[in-house]
């Protein structure tokens, strides 16, 4: 027995419980509650550019939805075979049924509803539009066809997208304008290595600095509210490596996390002075071990300014390749690397893409995969 799918369209919003400029994490975290009502989903990207092309979640039969590939936010959502039983789904505007398994939506009702529009092969009204074709095959106006069977024509897929606000239409790969469904998120974070992390918010001249050093636990509290985790450290494998032959095995063991999953970040804070020690920003990129345990923080790393006078230092961002973010430290030779495979705590795990590499500098450490992707950046 199949439960019906009752969605509500609000064109250049959204359907159901899905609202357009929502987070990629937020969505996929959203359909782990609601495995009843989509039981298949199937995650698509392009393994060799995840970092800026779109990511495309299939929830068979009736969504696909589009996220922008920058900034992982919904862009685009499609409705499609209607009158798929399996399970049925039933289309309201305005708490009026518009379409359901039983009473097929036809061009006729889409004019009756929404109102007069531009002719064409589909009827494109502000932020939402209806297709006659059936995944590609094109169904649309043929010759010879009467009045009659244009008027009957039936609606195989619906897309909507956010209202343009020039009254050009929108491109797919555009990213998502602001909205209030994003007030609140990190809309990018300004990483300033032997200092902190300068975040800043979508929709709010909020500017949070948080330096190494300095800011306290509580301050974290105040400024992003309570974390989604505390997590206390308890590995200490990399103390090996440490080049100080006094460090113990119990330094740092009442250190502990905050761990911020919503927004992409962790922070490592002292045990004893409850002052940050680390900052680790997450890239959310498709295909890595860490993939949806963090939303993407779009983080950019910044360089000396060339002068005093210099107001705008280089900077470096997250998709960018880290043969650029390499040469943009440390212009030298390619320094050593330390092999991290991400299922070693697990027990019958098994990743396509588990190892990456963890490439130390002067301040920080950046952990790269396979497609040469900055998936992580370890701020100390």
């Amino acid at each position: 027995m199949f439960a019906t799918l009752d969605l509500d369209i609000r064109p250049g919003s959204g359907i159901g419980m899905f609202e357009l400029g929502t987070s990629l994490w937020a969505v996929i975290d959203i359909l782990r509650g609601l495995q009843h009502l989509f039981p298949q989903v199937e995650v698509k990207f392009d393994p060799e550019d995840s970092a800026t092309t779109p990511v495309i979640l299939h929830l068979r039969p009736h969504l696909d939805l589009l996220f922008s590939g920058y900034h992982q936010r919904l862009h685009t959502i499609c409705v499609r075979k209607l009158r798929e039983p399996h399970p049925p789904v039933i289309l309201r505007y305005k708490d009026t049924v518009i379409s359901s398994s039983a009473e097929p939506l036809v061009r006729v009702h889409v004019s009756r509803t929404f109102g007069p529009t531009y002719p064409g092969d589909e009827l494109k009204y502000p932020g939402i539009w209806f297709s006659f074709d059936d995944d590609g095959v094109n169904e649309g106006f043929k010759g010879g066809i009467t009045h009659l069977e244009q008027r009957t024509q039936e609606v195989k897929r619906i897309f909507i997208r956010q209202k343009s606000v020039d009254g050009e239409e929108r491109d797919a790969l555009d990213e998502v304008l602001p909205c209030p469904i994003m007030h609140g998120d990190i809309s990018s974070a300004v990483i300033k290595i032997h200092d902190g992390v300068h975040f800043n918010f979508f929709s709010s001249p909020l500017l949070l600095q948080v330096r190494i050093g300095e800011t306290t636990a509580q301050d974290l509290t105040i400024d992003l509210g309570p974390p989604s985790r505390v997590h206390h450290k308890e590995d200490e494998r990399m103390t090996i490596h440490s080049p100080n032959l006094q460090v113990s095995e119990d330094d740092g063991s009442t250190d502990y996390f905050y761990n911020y999953f919503h927004h992409g970040v962790d922070f490592l804070i002292s045990g004893q002075t409850h002052v940050v020690r680390k900052i680790i920003i997450h890239s959310n990129m498709p295909g890595s071990p860490l993939f949806q345990r963090y939303k993407r923080c779009p983080w950019q790393l910044e360089g000396k300014p060339e002068d005093d006078e210099d107001d705008s230092p280089p900077r470096k961002h997250f998709y960018e390749k880290f043969e650029t973010i390499r040469r943009f430290l440390s212009p030298g030779e390619m320094l050593p690397s330390m092999l991290l495979d991400r299922t070693d705590e697990y027990d019958n795990i098994t990743l396509p893409n588990s190892s990456t590499r963890l490439y130390g500098y002067d301040g920080v450490i950046l952990e790269v995969n396979e497609a040469s992707q900055v998936v992580t950046v370890m701020l100390f």
